[in-house]
């Protein structure tokens, strides 16, 4: 009796399990031919150039997946017709970023090939037109300078497709080339008034991407809001959202001008504001180069020799006063130029630039070459002999910028991040020279000289007040380390951000300039009790962020404030489509 109820069970189970398999592979085939009819009118509408009525199929699918092959349809379909900018508009709607970043290439191929002739005869050239439009009638109106205008070319009735067949293009209505939300030209920069100063401004570096993508593909560079980062002039948080795929980027921000050196500024800190340039070059660095880079300003050796033996020439008699200048500029010949070299970065980029630019500044401020600030006096303004010392060998002093910072904040659940110390200090070091002018390291560094480069850091702020180029390091620092991070925590991954456009690999064309290769000698003299004081000085800048990407010099928020930040500083629900900043 048993062994019967138990086959009646097992026949029941059977039954059940067939039954409920049948339902699936039911439910699944009906899926799949829903799926396959909706792709086969999406293709259907688009290849007669009925767009909008394609759209409205989209409008019924929830799945993500098949929504993005739909727009990915449309979107080649669009090329066929020559409607580029339709076509990149129509991927900015598909999620998957490497799926996007297929269809933006292929239409920047698409424009940069010859444009396609319709009815025999010469091709309108849109992009003139709409340069003259954009320049003549309100420029700042315009998309290109962050306002909500946009213009986009409308093809005439019929096109010729890729393979010679002739089609009709729906006329459709003035309101939109793509029907609801789908506009064909509106790549737009911002949602809210930059004017404004904000005390934590957040910038989506994921939508970000995606935006300067689009407009990549249309052939326009980034406008001036997504190079100057939407005003954001200090890094205050790195933030994480992987249900909405968004890594975000967040500080106090406002309006920004151009400063009489060139900076883009804040217009009420005077700081200088992050640089959208600045954050792909180091990007790539952390993920090429684990994060490191730097430079180095120092003498040739056979021009130390040189100098030794200059000043051995001269100095069996006394120096006049009114010879000093002529001696000192004699003593810079006899050493020549001084080598520039760069490490980890491009030296042509702005990155590249700025470490140099700041390490010579700083040493200029050191020979008294440069005012310092209160604090920092130079040098040889510290250097005193007293009765029957003698003055300092003639060494060359060894100073350079490394990162500063005591620890990183993480939440307990590694979503938000924030930076903990000044970011960056100056390290020194005496180094001897032989008969041979060869630089010597010592690993030490007199009280002197340490003292220098002491006062340099603790005084940090205030000279990046007055001479913003220090400003610049700091946001170059801060952004690397933000960049290692999202490289050493995988942050990219969490969200599913592949950095087609940024990484590098991607198209994002990054501004160059000359590359700084030697520099005058940064050397100087001072006269104490009729004798010489002479100081050469050589180092660089020189940023590893291995050391602070460690268990030891991370902190957990255990007061939640971060969190509370964090969750204060999600994305709005109302947020518009291009929009990749908010407050």
């Amino acid at each position: 009796m048993l062994n019967l109820i138990r086959a009646g069970m097992v026949a029941s189970l059977i039954l059940a399990l067939s039954m409920h398999t049948s339902f699936c592979q039911t439910a699944y085939g009906q899926e799949e031919s829903n799926s396959n009819t909706t792709l086969s009118k999406v293709q259907a509408f688009s290849q007669v150039g009925e767009f909008s009525r394609a759209f409205e199929q989209i409008d019924k699918v929830e799945d993500a997946e098949l929504r993005d092959q739909a727009h990915s349809t449309i979107a080649r379909m669009q090329m066929k017709a020559g409607l580029i900018r339709a076509a990149v508009e129509t991927a900015s709607y598909i999620a998957d970023d490497m799926n996007r970043s297929e269809v933006l290439s292929e239409a920047s191929s698409v424009r940069n090939q010859s444009p396609m002739a319709r009815g025999g005869g010469v091709t309108p050239d849109f992009d003139q037109l709409i340069d003259l439009i954009t320049t003549t009638v309100e420029p700042e109106s315009w998309e290109e300078l962050g306002g909500p205008g946009s213009l986009a070319p409308f093809p005439t009735g019929v096109y010729v497709d890729s393979e010679g067949t002739l089609k009709r293009v729906t006329k459709l209505s003035n309101d939109s080339l793509l029907s609801g939300i789908h506009d064909s030209a509106k790549i737009v920069a911002a949602n809210q008034d930059l004017l404004t100063q904000s005390a934590l401004r957040k910038v989506s570096l994921t939508r970000l991407e995606k935006e300067a993508q689009l407009r990549w593909a249309i052939g326009r560079d980034p406008t001036d809001t997504m190079r100057n980062m939407a005003g954001i002039y200090e890094v205050k948080y790195l933030l994480v959202y992987p249900d909405t795929g968004e890594i975000v980027i967040s500080g106090p921000a406002g309006p920004w001008h151009t400063n009489a050196e060139g900076r883009h500024v804040n217009v009420s800190t005077g700081r200088p504001v992050l640089q959208l340039d600045d954050l792909v070059v180091l990007l790539r660095n952390a993920i090429e180069k684990n994060g490191k880079f730097g430079c180095a300003i120092t003498p040739k050796q056979h021009s130390l020799k040189s100098a030794q033996e200059y000043i051995d020439a001269t100095s069996d008699k006394p120096l006049h006063p009114r010879l000093r200048d002529q001696w000192l500029e004699g003593l810079r010949k006899s050493v020549g130029k001084q080598d520039i070299t760069v490490h980890g970065v491009a030296p042509e980029t702005r990155v590249g630039q700025i470490i140099v630019e700041a390490d010579y500044h700083m040493k200029r401020i050191g020979m008294g070459l440069e005012d310092g600030t209160a604090g920092v006096p130079s040098y040889l303004e510290m250097v005193t002999i007293p009765p029957g010392g003698s003055p300092p060998p003639m060494d060359v002093l060894r100073w350079w910028f490394t990162l500063d910072y005591r620890n990183i904040s993480v939440t307990k659940t590694g979503d938000a991040f924030a930076l903990q110390g000044p970011g960056v200090k100056v390290l020194s070091e005496n180094e001897h020279l032989d008969a041979q002018g060869q630089r010597i390291h010592t690993n030490t560094s007199t009280a002197l000289n340490a003292t220098f480069a002491r006062n340099f850091s603790t005084n940090y702020p205030a000279l990046a007040v007055k001479y913003p180029i220090y400003a610049e390091l700091k946001n170059v620092f801060d952004l690397a380390m933000i960049s290692s991070l999202i490289e050493k925590e995988r942050l990219a991954d969490q969200v599913d951000w592949n950095m087609t456009h940024f990484g590098p690999d991607g198209g994002y064309e990054v501004t160059t300039g000359s590359a700084p290769k030697v520099v005058d000698t940064i050397m100087n003299m001072r006269v104490i009790d009729k004798r010489f004081i002479i100081a050469g000085v050589s180092g660089g800048v020189s940023f590893d962020p291995s050391g602070m990407l460690t268990e030891e010099k991370t902190s957990v928020d255990e007061y939640g404030l971060m969190t509370a930040e964090r969750e204060a500083s999600n994305i709005p629900k109302s947020i518009k489509h291009h929009s990749w900043w908010w407050d």
